[in-house]
């Protein structure tokens, strides 16, 4: 494991079984201002995650023992920490598979260092300015069906009082769709509005990640209610939403 000197602009943790890629992307990133950390493996990211405060996880998707797809999946199990995964260029059924398992963002090997830092620097924005946007909407609950959805908190809670754990970009996502309720969305207005950046379009992304939400929140995710397929149009959310209520103390 290595670790750079402290830099302002984030800590960023590195896992990839290839020294070459962790040593080029700790030089790289440490002169753009981040605190990088590196790990060979899955081993460790326990003990870094409960030594130092991550801000973002760069994991290879293809790592000895446990996959960066099983990690990534666990991690989602008890953390909203935002994940690029790194895969090998031309495997979409592995960028698929990345998104379904929660990561933020993808990028392919071999890939332009600049390229990577302006994913990094993407989803540090949308993650750290949520929350900023969210408060700025006094406190905010959206409510639509048996849901709750806390814009302030960043929590979706059902009516019987369980707490749903989304990612970032899942959150983000429901959240464009919430309030924008009866309105087609197109894919690209999708990755926009939860972006806030003009990026080059990956189809798939939106899908998966509407996906993940259908088996979130809809009681039948094959047949969904909520989230709604518009053929050639991209994706309606259905549902009656009830707008600025407040948090119950």
């Amino acid at each position: 494991m290595g670790t750079s000197a402290n830099a302002p602009s984030g800590h960023l943790l590195v896992v990839d079984d290839d020294q070459e890629i962790c040593a080029l992307l700790k030089r790289f990133l440490t002169r753009q201002g981040f605190r990088v950390t590196t790990a060979a493996d899955g081993t460790e990211i326990e003990q870094i995650l409960a030594d130092w405060k991550i801000d973002l996880l760069i994991l290879d998707l293809m790592l000895p023992g446990k996959d960066g797809l099983s990690i990534c999946r666990e991690l989602r199990e008890k953390s909203n920490l935002p994940v690029v995964m790194l895969t090998v260029m031309g495997e979409e059924n592995d960028r698929i598979k990345g998104f379904d398992g929660g990561a933020d963002d993808y990028i392919a090997k071999p890939f332009n260092p600049h390229e990577l830092l302006a994913r990094i620097r993407a989803v540090l924005r949308r993650t750290r300015l949520a929350p900023q946007a969210a408060n700025a909407g006094d406190g905010r609950v959206l409510r639509f069906g048996t849901w709750r959805l806390n814009l302030s908190l960043r929590r979706l809670q059902s009516e019987n009082g369980t707490l749903v754990d989304l990612s970032a970009s899942e959150f983000d996502l429901l959240a464009t769709f919430a309030e924008r309720p009866q309105q087609v969305l197109s894919r690209d207005q999708l990755l926009d509005l939860t972006r806030g950046q003009v990026e080059q379009p990956f189809d798939r992304k939106i899908d998966m990640q509407v996906s993940r939400l259908r088996h979130k929140i809809e009681e039948d995710p094959k047949h969904p209610d909520l989230i709604q397929t518009v053929r050639g149009g991209g994706y309606v959310f259905t549902a009656k939403v009830e707008h600025n209520e407040k948090p119950a103390a």
